[in-house]
């Protein structure tokens, strides 16, 4: 079947027992499940999960946004697969894709055709994985995916503002991949395809499985064990919940991390230690198998898909993340180390979006979870083996970290290079603690890197992520001080005055978030509004789960000083807060004063608003 786009459907793996008939297959050896609609793209899980597969030589049918309230046929079209189901949300949380941080249901969801709402269901993970194992109790159900990999042991739950075991105790899966799924899949593939019952792979690298709380643990002592509180203790306890964070979070994100053991009633999740960071070359072979780069042709007359708009003319350049900020999910899911794709995918893959049918000349972003941290890694790795610190430069930048953007300025410089890029941005956030670092021995080089960012590589506006101005809640961040962006921000408009540019910046910023008072967020709308920012893009803090500030939103505590901190954690306090963001909105205004003059704040109101309080005339009357 040729289509439109003088592609084959055969070109897409096989969403329907049409398309898998035509490819004169009896059976799928795997089956996905997807609360994400198909795009054929490596910035969907998806896609990458079922080219990963395929490449092993196996039969890979996909199920995007299964029908889970009519009579199952979805769940049943493709019957068994020889080896096992995949199941994972989406590439996001679905609680998160669902509901805002006052848990209003959205109306929309980005990775669906038409942005439609209501095409996955809560918890989807758990809900697909129940109704496999419903109709085929004796099919393996594997879990990926962010949802169930942030979910894998105790974890609290905004939406239903409880503690949760771990997904396993209550999804019926059999196993969860957590983290990247590339190497954990291909050694189950390899060793069912070797006759290995799946009921014995329990000691594979970067999975968790189920077992019985008085069974042996799996891996035969060949890893250091950490056995946290268990579920119930933490039930019972919220200091413990904390405790236990600290192990998850240096575990996920060391290079000789133990295994993770927590028993739940009569059940111990065992969370096995993870893969090593990806090679460059086992990286490029991920993103260089064969997407089309397109959504399936099924969804050809459904509407876009607004995530697949805003990502479909950009390039990732490397996964993980050593920022470690503390509401930040990707290092628990992605790591901290850095692994990096080689210039030849890169370039190859941006030839391939130059060649685009609907492309004008400009790559949307070359970026990735912190646009700048390409190549970036530890001088000696020794070191790093050896090293706990969640975050590689907070407090201060690790002396063993490498930090040029050397080879981030030539890579610039040869995609724009290619025949038919006009012109590359960068879209992504950056880190500019990197290269505004007075201690780093390379400060021609961070120079060199900031000139040609601004002035080549911002498309009117580059995004950056201050999230507060409040030292002490910026140190729980685990962001740098509010002076670093300052100085960030004066020589951006520097070089774009210099440049003859008319750029600004766009930064983010977070309200509510644990340690924030109201007297912070004034505070806050004093220093923009003198830096003369009218705030957009903002958020309330959202807890989601596997992440510090989360642990701290519940249990009340740090988890690595056990101190008590202040959240604002209702409904109007939240709200509250992120008003600070829109003072210059005459609507909330009348919100705004009634708040400082209730905290007798009266001096931040004359300076927010510009009026004189009656101490300030009396000063005012004293200087003359």
């Amino acid at each position: 079947m040729l289509l439109d786009n003088n592609r084959n459907i055969n070109d897409w793996l096989p969403v329907s027992v049409k398309e898998m008939q035509q490819r004169e297959w009896d059976q799928a050896d795997v089956v996905l499940f997807s609360g994400d609609a198909y795009v054929d793209h490596p910035a969907f899980a998806n896609a990458v999960i079922g080219r990963t597969l395929e490449a092993m030589g196996l039969r890979v049918a996909i199920v995007p946004q299964p029908n889970w309230q009519d009579d199952l046929r979805d769940f049943k079209k493709f019957a068994k697969p020889r080896l096992f189901f995949g199941v994972a949300a989406g590439n996001m949380d679905s609680m998160v894709n669902h509901y805002t941080a006052n848990r209003r249901l959205r109306s929309d969801d980005a990775y669906t055709p038409g942005g439609k709402a209501g095409f996955r269901p809560n918890y989807a993970s758990a809900v697909y994985s129940k109704i496999l194992k419903s109709i085929y109790p004796d099919v393996p159900v594997i879990l990926g995916g962010i949802e169930a990999s942030l979910r894998r042991l105790t974890h609290y739950d905004y939406w239903q503002d409880c503690l949760k075991p771990g997904i396993l105790e209550w999804s019926q899966a059999d196993m969860l991949v957590y983290g990247m799924g590339e190497a954990p899949l291909r050694e189950i593939v390899r060793l069912l395809n070797r006759g290995v019952p799946f009921s014995q792979l329990n000691n594979i690298r970067q999975t968790a499985v189920l077992q019985s709380a008085d069974s042996a643990l799996p891996g035969n002592g060949k890893w250091k064990s950490i056995e946290l509180y268990s579920h119930e203790e933490c039930l019972e306890d919220k200091k413990k919940y904390a405790m236990n964070f600290r192990h998850i979070e240096e575990q996920s994100n060391s290079l000789d991390a133990a295994q993770l053991t927590q028993v739940c009633g009569k059940s111990r999740i065992v969370v096995n230690p993870p893969f090593p960071p990806m090679k460059s070359k086992d990286l490029d072979a991920s993103y260089d198998l064969p997407y089309t780069r397109l959504p399936h042709p099924k969804y050809h007359k459904k509407g876009i898909i607004p995530a697949y708009e805003m990502i479909k003319h950009s390039i990732n350049l490397h996964r993980g993340c050593f920022g470690g900020c503390s509401f930040c999910t990707i290092s628990a899911h992605q790591g901290k180390f850095i692994s990096s794709r080689s210039f030849n995918s890169i370039l190859k893959e941006a030839l391939q979006v130059s060649q685009m049918k609907d492309f004008k000349g400009y790559i949307s972003d070359l970026g990735g979870p912190s646009a700048n941290m390409y190549q970036m890694s530890g001088r000696d790795i020794n070191i790093c083996k050896s090293c706990k610190r969640p975050s590689c430069i907070f407090p201060s930048i690790c002396g063993n970290l490498n930090t040029s953007h050397k080879p981030l300025i030539e890579l610039y410089k040869e995609v724009d290079k290619l025949p038919g890029v006009k012109k590359s941005f960068i879209g992504s956030g950056i880190r500019y603690d990197l290269f505004m670092n007075d201690k780093s021995g390379d400060k021609d080089n961070n120079e060199a890197y900031l000139q040609e960012l601004v002035t080549k590589h911002v498309s009117g506006r580059l995004k950056v992520a201050p999230e507060h101005s409040s030292d002490s809640v910026l140190k729980l961040m685990r962001k740098p001080s509010f002076s670093l962006f300052k100085q960030f921000n004066q020589r951006f408009n520097q070089i774009n005055s210099e440049s003859g540019l008319n750029q600004e910046l766009i930064p983010y910023f977070i309200s509510s978030h644990p340690a924030s008072s109201e007297k912070d967020m004034a505070e806050l709308a004093i220093e923009t509004k003198r830096l003369n920012f009218t705030l957009e893009q903002v958020q309330d803090f959202t807890p989601t789960p596997m992440t510090l500030a989360t642990v701290i939103y519940y249990s009340g505590y740090h988890p690595y000083t056990l101190e008590p901190i202040y959240t604002a954690k209702s409904p109007e306090q939240k709200l509250r807060q992120k008003s600070f963001f829109f003072w210059y909105r005459p609507e909330k205004q009348k919100e705004i004063v009634a708040s400082l003059r209730k905290a007798g704040l009266e001096h931040l109101e004359a300076l927010l608003f510009n009026k004189k309080t009656g101490t300030d005339i009396k000063r005012t009357i004293k200087r003359k």
